[in-house]
């Protein structure tokens, strides 16, 4: 008996070292030594000014599809699904698509989902803006990227985030097969990785003589974006900055800022696609087509897109209808025509702006702040994620994570980067102190930030290399009853950090911009 026991309490203790083994490699500090402080001034002179941009595709090959027994748009063999091997390996090959709810494994594509870069030089600062199209991705893969660049893209700074589509494959990896299977297609996303270099690499041999073109529609773009949280408050102006070639004045790319999350397709569609930026930077680059007759010339070159403030949560929401520019229908029902209908409306008003630009520049000079921070992690369900080893994010401490703030002005357009989804009352004012909020406390994350942006065009580019939820107002903060609006709990703060996060993220961000 005695041997019995000792035999029993030492699988236990094995067994339990092999689990914190688990766990620890999981929420380990993947890059316990990185950190970054950059403060570069911008030049007084500048001989020339360059800009250069380039694409390259992330898309998947969709080999293995499926049959959805119940139509629910999730993969569940219980429910009688099956899985066509169409590659005869044995096993379902499946690229899960990331947001809404898990399961939905991908059946095909529909548009091609990118990595896409602009490099920005003044001659003492190089810096390149990535945008992928994917939900989100880690500020621990950013990290691998930036290591893995080679030194003679002689780039200062790479930021890189995430257009936040709704209907690309999972890179954060909480849309897989929960509770253990994560959603990350681990050649994927080292694919993803080598092309945002490759993009980058890129980018840096087409860097040409150029001047920037700025335009800005701050008002007729509202009517396409819901807010589906109280406070009502939206980020819904629509930025661009145009680089022209200094030599020939064709257009080698754009720079696009606006705010809404691409789910226009909502949570039914199988297909990759990176939704309404698809249609935005088609629009713009090769014009707007209605069947096969071209109806708005495009500019050529590059788009690059940019998410703005969408916590909130900012939507094309299914209850919103979205007018086709050219044929009188409206659409409320999730489609790609919808879809459609909301890029193209959004690069018709982009390039109706650029037609007659409010300011040009020959030669912008780029100032640039941009420093590592300490988030404290207090939401369980996410650590827990992260200790599966489903969630892609180191710890540096106890409840304690790295993420990164950024400012930096290029010309007279000034830039705000936000590691997360961040309520547009945190930017643009509205913050509310509503009886029955968690803390009886007054708005902390004032005066808005955008107020304490320099310049006339001011972008924030939300999911900047990384992503950590929503960025929610301390004082709107209400998980428990009584809640503020209507005594009825709203969604949100279980994709937080936890309540610290925007006050953290404010602190750190206003006071690069005042100092």
């Amino acid at each position: 008996m005695r041997k019995w026991i000792l035999g029993f309490i030492g699988v236990l203790i094995a067994l339990i070292i092999i689990a914190i083994g688990y766990l620890y490699r999981n929420v380990r500090d993947r890059h316990p030594d990185y950190e970054i402080n950059i403060n570069k001034e911008a030049p007084a002179d500048i001989e020339v000014f360059k800009a250069g941009f380039a694409k390259m595709p992330i898309t998947p090959e969709i080999v293995d599809t499926w049959n959805d027994a119940n139509d629910d748009a999730e993969f569940h063999e219980e429910d009688g699904d099956t899985y066509n091997d169409n590659n005869n390996n044995g096993k379902f090959d499946a690229y899960w698509i990331a947001g809404f709810d898990a399961f939905r494994a991908a059946n095909g594509v529909h548009d091609d989902v990118w990595s896409r870069a602009v490099v920005f030089d003044d001659g003492n600062t190089r810096m390149a803006l990535v945008a992928i199209d994917a939900i989100g991705l880690m500020n621990d893969e950013i990290v691998d990227i930036r290591k893995a660049l080679p030194e003679e893209a002689g780039i200062d700074y790479l930021l890189i985030a995430s257009t936040h589509t709704h209907e690309s494959y999972d890179l954060m990896g909480i849309w897989g097969q929960p509770p253990f299977e994560s959603g990350i297609n681990d050649e994927m996303m080292a694919y993803v990785k080598s092309q945002t270099i490759k993009a980058v690499m890129k980018a840096v041999k087409e860097l040409k003589p150029a001047k920037l073109a700025y335009a800005q529609n701050l008002t007729d773009a509202d009517k396409f974006v819901k807010d589906t949280r109280l406070p009502k408050v939206t980020d819904s102006g629509l930025r661009m900055i145009q680089a022209i070639d200094a030599e020939n004045d064709s257009t080698l790319g754009v720079v696009v800022g606006w705010a809404n999350h691409p789910e226009t397709l909502w949570s039914r569609n199988l297909l990759i696609s990176s939704d309404y930026p698809h249609y935005l930077r088609e629009g713009i680059e090769k014009g707007v087509y209605r069947d096969t007759t071209l109806k708005k010339q495009g500019l050529g070159g590059t788009v690059v897109f940019f998410n703005g403030a969408l916590g909130g949560l900012m939507a094309p929401h299914p209850s919103i209808s979205i007018s086709d520019p050219y044929v009188d229908t409206a659409y409320f029902e999730p489609s790609f025509d919808k879809t459609r209908a909301l890029g193209y409306n959004l690069s018709i008003l982009a390039l109706n702006a650029l037609e007659k630009p409010d300011t040009i520049i020959e030669n912008p000079a780029i100032s640039l702040k941009a420093k590592t921070i300490q988030l404290p992690l207090d939401n369980n369900e996410l650590a827990l994620a992260a200790g599966l080893g489903l969630l892609h994010r180191g710890m540096t401490g106890w409840k304690a994570t790295r993420s990164e703030v950024a400012a930096f002005n290029i010309g007279p357009a000034s830039f705000v980067s936000i590691p997360g989804e961040i309520y547009p009352e945190i930017v643009n004012g509205g913050i509310t102190a509503e009886a029955g909020r968690d803390f009886k406390i007054d708005p902390v994350e004032t005066p808005p930030i955008r107020k304490l942006m320099p310049g006339k065009y001011k972008f924030v580019l939300c999911l900047s290399n990384d992503e950590i939820g929503y960025i929610v107002p301390k004082s709107q903060w209400d998980v428990e009853a009584p809640y503020s609006y209507k005594n009825k709990k709203q969604y949100g703060e279980g994709n937080s950090l936890g309540p610290e996060t925007a006050p953290t993220i404010y602190k750190e961000v206003a006071k690069m911009l005042k100092n």
